[in-house]
């Protein structure tokens, strides 16, 4: 391969990469935006329902991120 063909080569997988990142990002941003949606959406009987539905989400976050951070270890 010449070097246009691999500087082609490398902008097309950038792009593709690009395009992968963005999607996932979006998903994620989503997932976390209906979490959110759910404990809006109830009517809890005071502060203390509310800050116990928003420990357990951020408590899922959390658990996601760690699994993320062993996930790019192994």
């Amino acid at each position: 391969m010449g070097d246009k063909g691999q500087e082609s080569f490398i902008k097309e997988m950038q792009n593709r990469f690009d395009k992968k990142l963005r999607e996932q990002e979006i998903s994620v941003i989503e997932h976390w935006r209906d979490q959110l949606t759910r404990v809006l959406s109830m009517k809890p009987e005071g502060v203390g329902a509310l800050q116990t539905q928003i420990k357990k989400v951020s408590e899922m976050m959390n658990n996601r991120v760690i699994n993320i951070k062993r996930s790019q270890s192994d």
